[in-house]
């Protein structure tokens, strides 16, 4: 039956089922090839897209419509965390709630992530950061929303596959900007698999103007801009200091101790202009373990004024013990910048007298020991560390810079002698 003939049918339907048929007519109209799954026998369908395509969307509108017409089904929702979960899955601009007609729907419990259809099928809320909270659920189907960027994601994946145990044959749809973590690339050349891709700019009749040429200003032409525009997956540069797979281990941190030392390192721009660099602005802690865990990057495009005033709410926010500041070129600037503001801030100089390569490699081989922890995905930074080779060619990166004054000034002994030999 095609769509006319549906609508014309539609009279004959209980109220319930004509609200959501038509809410389905509605997006089948709008929707893109590449955001309507195959219809085959394929286990299952894999988006790979940029920032803002409508992954979302993508995977709520079908998952909605699979509860609906499959009576008393189990689906699942796994997003990195239980914030993506709450905030984009469930409650979100694109969530189920704002996309599943509210005719079908018997309750929504918030604080057990729990929706319930009016003819029994049940959508459950997880996080990936706690894989065991997985233990003993089971679906029909999953949706899982950024599998790339999972902090466990081996862990997590190994503990939905079994939860995925009703029913004759079970869906999984994966949503994801791509990351070339070794799991995804085992997806990619699985027979089950239906694969998508497509392109931030696939949906730019739905995105502001504004909003897509501060993309294209800031990431075009750039490699963090063809992974998280165009869904490109990257392969490790040859010569760089860090690689994909360290990163993927170094966001596989659980806090089991208290942090000992907190430090907030700042590596300046020289000047303040559209084109200026990026003031790097790196949050890195020292636990009573001897392990070292990046807490947050507030790096960016700042007025001296503006980047010593993010540098001391971070100072504020994690108590942090000192900030510490790349002087070569700001000098006494820098110190004043800081003080001026706040004069009981712990701040000390810091000053480069080896190349940058000289300096990070100490720092590479901490993540290849696996000492260093990242709490979160920090995509520019991340971007940073995998394409720095040293070349002299290379453009200022700001944000690595300040991470390795912020590891480096945690991992001596000694620090004051070390940073003023540096």
């Amino acid at each position: 039956m095609n769509i006319e003939e549906i609508k014309k049918n539609l009279a004959n339907l209980p109220h319930e089922n004509q609200i959501a048929v038509l809410s389905r007519l509605e997006w089948l109209s709008t929707a893109r090839k590449n955001q309507i799954p195959k219809n085959n026998n394929n286990s299952v369908n894999l988006w790979l897209a940029g920032r803002g395509f409508g992954k979302t969307r993508t995977a709520v509108e079908d998952l909605w419509w699979d509860c609906w017409t499959n009576e008393k089904i189990r689906y699942g929702v796994v997003c990195a965390t239980a914030n993506d979960t709450r905030k984009t899955a469930f409650d979100g601009e694109s969530g189920i709630i704002a996309r599943c007609p509210p005719e079908i729907i018997e309750y929504y419990n918030k604080s057990l992530l729990e929706i319930k259809l009016i003819n029994g099928s049940i959508i459950q809320g997880f996080t990936a950061d706690e894989p065991s909270r997985l233990r003993g659920a089971q679906f029909h189907r999953a949706w899982i929303d950024e599998l790339a960027t999972w902090r466990y994601q081996r862990e997590a994946w190994d503990m939905l596959m079994f939860c995925l145990r009703l029913g004759e044959q079970t869906k999984l749809n994966i949503t994801t900007t791509p990351q070339p973590t070794s799991l995804i690339k085992e997806l990619l050349k699985r027979d089950d698999v239906n694969i998508y891709k497509g392109s931030t700019f696939d949906n730019k009749e739905n995105l502001s103007k504004q909003q897509l040429d501060i993309l294209i200003d800031r990431y075009e032409n750039t490699r963090i801009g063809r992974q998280e525009l165009y869904a490109e997956i990257l392969e490790d540069i040859e010569g760089a200091l860090w690689s994909y797979e360290m990163l993927d281990r170094a966001r596989k941190y659980r806090k089991i101790s208290d942090y000992k030392r907190v430090v907030i390192a700042i590596d300046p721009a020289v000047s303040n202009n559209k084109n200026s660099d990026e003031t790097g602005i790196v949050v890195c802690a020292k636990d009573t373990l001897d392990n070292y865990i990046i807490l947050d990057d507030k790096s960016g495009t700042y007025s001296p004024g503006e980047w010593a005033n993010v540098a001391i709410n971070l100072y504020r926010k994690y108590n942090a013990d000192v900030i510490i500041g790349e002087v070569n070129n700001g000098g006494d600037l820098i110190e004043s910048n800081i003080r001026n503001i706040d004069n009981n801030v712990n701040f000390k100089q810091v000053r480069a007298t080896r190349g940058k390569i000289i300096r990070a490699e100490p720092i590479s081989a901490l993540y290849e020991q696996n000492k260093v922890f990242h709490m979160a995905r920090f995509s520019e930074l991340e971007e940073q560390m995998t394409s720095f080779t040293g070349d002299s060619k290379q453009s200022s990166p700001d944000r690595l810079d300040a991470l390795v004054w912020g590891l480096t000034h945690l991992s001596e002994k000694n620090t004051e002698i070390f940073v003023s030999m540096l």
